[in-house]
């Protein structure tokens, strides 16, 4: 496993599509980006910096997440999320997350992740009663 350095970054980019939309999605009755997708690609750049620096025995779960969706995106428009580590406590991980279209910020917030061994977490749950 390498070192996690503060300041890693990573993106994740997807085009608004009429699957990703708050009507399609059940968020909302809108054609525009919905939060769940955005909150989704924020992640996916948040797994990004973890996946670069771990071993194929330990993964990351998401525990939290606090963001504001700012702004509308409508069908067409390329959305990029963007995660900067900004904390590291343990196998606490914490980012800065933003997301932006053409026009500019969307949303942005804070989201951490905890490092788990994948076979522990994995029969952890299925041991449970």
């Amino acid at each position: 496993m390498k070192e996690f350095t503060l300041g890693l970054v990573a993106e994740a980019s997807e085009k608004v599509l009429h699957t990703n939309t708050a009507a399609a999605l059940g968020s909302g009755s809108l054609d525009v980006y919905s939060t769940p997708a955005m909150i989704a690609l924020m992640e996916k750049a948040a797994c990004s910096i973890v996946n670069s620096c771990i071993d194929a025995d330990t993964t990351s779960v998401g525990v939290s997440m606090s963001i504001s969706h700012d702004a509308a995106s409508l069908v067409g428009e390329t959305i990029t999320a963007k995660a900067v580590l900004t904390g590291v406590d343990g196998r606490k991980l914490t980012f800065k997350v933003i997301a932006a279209d053409d026009f500019g910020t969307i949303g942005q917030g804070t989201h951490e992740r905890f490092l788990v061994k994948r076979e522990k977490f994995i029969n952890k749950l299925k041991n449970r009663k």
